[in-house]
């Protein structure tokens, strides 16, 4: 117990020691003063008072001898009225204001999308035509195998014949025929010689 009483004691000595001096005023406002400043007293609702007296009354709600009926104040109604007919107005032209933000967002999406679907499209339609080239392309592969096949088979019944009038041809035409082979190769010998050069 003394040694508490003691702490505390010094605790409060301590304390009522301190001096703080203020050097200059703050020249700052506190809102919630300025608040308190502009609130106003406003009339009150009832024209009457309510004739409920006592606490007791208050809370047991007990029917007032009184035949008088509280009324109300018309300039009261009449200001909460203009409050909720401004608030209402105010929050309608927000409304209408954000209706038509979301309404240009979606015209721009829809214009988006139209873009977006004629580069779909165009893109499709390029893809279907390089698919009928490809397959064009295997039909042409098809038709040239054949043609390269006829080719090898002319080539050869061409040295064929060269070789037989070589072999068994009169004197003239034998001097002047060299089989055919061995004149595309020594074509294409002096080709690939002068491509190197």
């Amino acid at each position: 117990m003394g040694a508490s009483e003691s702490v505390l004691s010094g605790s409060l000595s301590s304390s009522a020691d301190q001096i703080t001096t203020v050097s200059k005023r703050s020249e700052t406002v506190d809102p919630v003063l300025e608040k308190l400043k502009s609130l106003k007293i406003s009339s009150p609702i009832l024209t009457t008072p309510p004739t409920e007296g006592s606490l007791t009354d208050i809370l047991v709600r007990k029917p007032s001898s009184s035949s008088a009926q509280a009324t109300v104040n018309p300039k009261v109604l009449e200001e909460l009225f203009s409050m909720y007919r401004d608030w209402q107005e105010e929050k309608a032209q927000e409304i209408s204001k954000k209706q038509e933000e979301i309404e240009n967002k979606i015209e721009v999406a829809d214009a988006l999308a139209g873009k977006l679907l004629q580069r779909f499209n165009h893109s499709a339609a390029t893809m279907k035509t390089t698919s009928q080239h490809l397959s064009e392309v295997h039909a042409l592969q098809v038709e040239l195998g054949e043609l390269k096949g006829r080719l090898t088979e002319v080539l050869s019944n061409c040295d064929a014949l060269c070789k037989r009038i070589a072999a068994e041809g009169p004197e003239p035409l034998r001097s002047s025929i060299r089989p055919f082979a061995v004149a595309t190769t020594k074509s294409t010998a002096n080709s690939s010689s002068s491509s190197y050069k």
